[in-house]
């Protein structure tokens, strides 16, 4: 268990890193910026994690691997940038595996720390909607999480089936890989075909104007 839930995050940290680097050279950042932004697109929500179960130091930080192979991501995204633009959506697809990884990587680890299955399966979204959070933050964009396309919804499903597999005594492995697979795929299915949840629309004033006893609670 120690060595899977190692190589899913990563595997999650560098695609992760990807697209933090992807982005970050898509936005015209310098070579600092870009390492920066791949290192926190990728262990963002790693770090978040290991805080709320209390594995401190967080592996990110006491674990040199997590900072290699986040560079490693960065450096190959600006010498090979040309060949990963190229790929149709590369930044969503990056994001879409390290959501699916984190997201199950995360219900694992929490799991393994003695959480009940409902707060490992809500840590295993947090775990995969950190990193992607705290990178559009950095380059001032709405978070994806907030918008209305499946991002935190898939990490959460992702991570459900995790915790339905562990409850039932299912492989893990076998849990893990299902669980990943509906994450990545609902969130390229709501890239591809538009899946989304319903949108909060304010009414317009016109519709204010026909109905002025809605605004002052109803007095005559």
């Amino acid at each position: 268990m120690n060595t899977l839930l190692l190589v899913l995050d990563l595997i999650g940290t560098f695609v992760f890193a990807l697209s933090g680097a992807t982005a970050g050279v898509a936005r015209r950042l310098d070579i600092f910026g870009v390492l920066v932004l791949a290192f926190v697109a990728g262990n963002f929500g790693g770090i978040a994690r290991d805080v709320v179960i209390g594995a401190v130091p967080p592996a990110a930080i006491n674990d040199w691997r997590y900072l290699g192979v986040s560079l490693l991501a960065g450096l190959f995204t600006l010498l090979c940038f040309p060949l990963i633009d190229r790929l149709r959506n590369s930044v969503l697809l990056f994001d879409g595996a390290g959501l699916a990884l984190f997201a199950v990587a995360g219900t694992q680890k929490a799991l393994s720390f003695g959480l009940n299955p409902l707060m490992a399966a809500c840590l295993g979204m947090l775990t995969g909607i950190g990193g992607g959070l705290m990178r559009d933050v950095l380059l001032a964009e709405i978070p994806t999480v907030l918008r209305a396309d499946l991002y935190a919804v898939a990490a959460l499903a992702g991570a459900g089936v995790v915790v339905v597999g562990g409850l039932l005594g299912l492989p893990s492995m076998a849990s893990t890989l299902v669980g990943a697979a509906l994450c990545f795929g609902l969130r390229i299915g709501s890239i591809s075909y538009g899946w989304h949840l319903p949108v909060s629309r304010p009414r317009k004033i016109s519709e204010k104007a026909e109905h002025p006893a809605d605004d002052d609670g109803g007095a005559a």
